[in-house]
This record gives C-alpha cells, structure tokens and sequence, in this order.
C-alpha cells in the first residue's frame, strides 16, 4: 500500500507518520508539508508543498490513500487567507485526490465540526455539524466536511473517514502549541502544580493522546471503513476533575467573563488565539468515541489526566521535535522515539 499524507510535520502529522510506518502493509509515505524538514523516516519521502497553491495531483500518483491533515492555525488574524488555506485548500486535495483514483481519504476532522450539544451526556457522529457560529476554526471545519459531503456525492465508490478528536496534546506539540494558542508572554511557570489560580465551575474538556490518533488513523487507512468516527478518552475532564488534576480550586467565573478577556487579549496581540475558541470550550459537545472502538477496534493507551498533564509538563520544559511546526525551546524528542515510548 501506497499513502501521501498532508500536514506530515505538525502535532498530527508526526504521530500518523509514527504509526503508518510501524504499519508493514504500508509500503511507501509520501508525506507533504508547507515547510522543508530535516526529519527523516524509513520508507517517507518528504515533499514540500502547500495545499492552498499547489496542484495536490501530483503527490497522489499511484497513491490508495490520503490522510489529509494540514491545516492552517497561524493566520488567525487574516480570515481570508485562514478560509483560502484551510477551507479551498483541503477541498483542492479532495478533488485531486478523487481524480486521481485513490481508493480512500482519511480526513482530519475535529469536534469543532459539531454544533453546540450537551455537557453532560455524550453525543455519536449523527449530532449535527454546523460549528459553533463564533469560532472561526469550528465555521472552517464544517465547511470542509461539506466539501468532503460533495466529493462524497460525485464519488460514491471513493471510501471516505472522518475522524473527529477531541483536543489533540503530546509533550512534542508542547512548543507548537504555546505558540498557537498561549503566545511568547505567557508565564510557562504558572502551569506547575499548584499554581493555576482556579479552574471555571461550568468547564469541561475532553481530550485525546495525538500518537492514540495517529493510532487511529493508521487502522482507518487499512481497515475497509468509511464515515465518521469521534476520538476522546476517558475520563471527561469535569470542573472538578481539571482542579484535582492540577492542584487547585474551582471558580464561579462565567464564560462571559472569560471570552472578554480572551477578546482584550488577543486585541492587544498579547495572545494569538482568537476568543472563539472560548466559545468552542463552553459550547461544543462532549463525544462518544464507541462506535471507534468497535469498528476501528480502537483502544487509546493514554487517559485524559495523563494526556493534559503530558502537555503541561512540555509546555514548561520547552518541549518539541525537529519539525518547523513543533520546533522546541528545548527538550527535542524525535518522532520514532515518541512512537517506541508509547
């Protein structure tokens, strides 16, 4: 089996390529990033590359599947190229991808597809996909499951997945994610234990170890399934759960509160991450990851506690790996060793 995978380099891209080469029914990875690397992996050929520009036919030639997991977070404050780069860009790699005759597309999808749901009981892969009308990135990740819903229409034997995690961490994203979501002035000694003021009384998160995804998406490629699948492990991480975890106290602060500093914040450019994700945190539903375990036979080595405390820990030491997206401060962990310490 031949795959091309989109986004190779980033928190996602890094684990699927630790488990597809760990696959041996996978014979070659053609794996596309924005961003040269220095990385290199047995039977991965590294191409440079960006969805938004470039003809993606190319890189699907005699290809059976592709993972399509770029995406771009960084232009946050630019939402005409936000949508150019993720919304026209992934719908380019489907219809490339679709033309090319493969025989399946792997797409990276995300719980910010869902419309506003419940906080205290599970939804399946039927809850509705509208977003969450404030955040961008929930908005962008509806509409490309739309594009991939017409891909679906025109190509009906064309095999299709949709994974949907919850929020993705490892210790090797550590680096990329301060940057993305926390910002250069973000105090990294406020997430030792102990010293996290307090944790909102109405907040609940659920998360999901990226190489536990990657494991996923490597079953996805070479498992007869199609539609979507919902990612997340145990425990749902509770108010009260997230303060036990990190030492601290619960608060009533409402979320009202919390997005108009988000909003000030990011107004400033003291932080880069745009206040819908306040919003995506307090409204998105909870996901039931069953039907993942049945078909996929899924079964994720880490829980949420050990998941969110990786992160923390890696955000602190300056965590990364040798890719443009994840570079770190310091603390570098190569790809495979990640994937062998798993």
């Amino acid at each position: 089996m031949r795959i091309a995978i989109t986004g190779a380099t980033g928190n996602l891209g890094t684990s699927c390529l630790g488990a597809m080469v760990a696959e041996e029914r996978i014979e070659e990875i053609v794996a596309i990033a924005r961003r040269a690397t220095a990385l290199s992996l047995p039977r991965v050929t590294f191409v440079s590359g960006d969805v938004s520009k470039d003809d993606p036919t190319r890189w699907f030639e005699g290809v059976d599947a592709v993972v399509h997991l770029a995406w771009d977070m960084k232009s946050t404050r630019d939402r005409k190229r936000s949508w150019k780069n993720n919304v026209e860009g992934s719908a380019r790699v489907f219809s490339a991808a679709a033309r090319a005759g493969v025989r399946a597309i792997v797409h990276a999808s995300s719980v910010g597809v869902y419309s506003p749901g419940p906080r205290d009981s599970l939804v399946e892969e039927s809850w509705p996909r509208d977003g969450v009308s404030t955040s961008r990135y929930s908005l962008e990740k509806a509409a490309v499951e739309r594009e991939l819903d017409s891909i679906q229409t025109h190509f009906p034997r064309l095999r299709i997945v949709r994974i949907r995690p919850a929020l993705v961490f490892k210790r090797e994203a550590a680096s990329g994610i301060q940057r993305l979501f926390l910002g250069p002035f973000f105090p990294r000694w406020l997430l030792e234990p102990g010293r996290v003021p307090a944790i909102p009384e109405r907040l609940t998160l659920q998360c999901v170890h990226s190489l536990d995804v990657g494991e996923a998406f490597r079953r996805a490629v070479v498992r007869d399934v199609r539609g979507a699948f919902n990612l997340a492990t145990d425990p749902v991480l509770d108010s009260r759960a997230l303060a036990s975890a990190l030492g601290t106290r619960t608060a009533d602060i409402s979320p009202k509160t919390i997005r108009s500093l988000a909003a000030t914040a990011f107004r400033l450019h003291l932080s880069p991450s745009e206040p819908g994700w306040i919003d995506l945190a307090f409204g998105s539903p909870l996901l039931c990851s069953r039907r993942a375990r049945e078909e996929l036979l899924w079964r994720p080595r880490f829980d949420s506690v050990e998941t969110l405390l990786e992160l923390l820990k890696g955000i602190r030491d300056g965590s990364g790996t040798e890719t443009p997206p994840l570079a770190p401060r310091s603390g570098s962990r190569s790809v495979l060793e990640a994937h062998r310490a798993a």
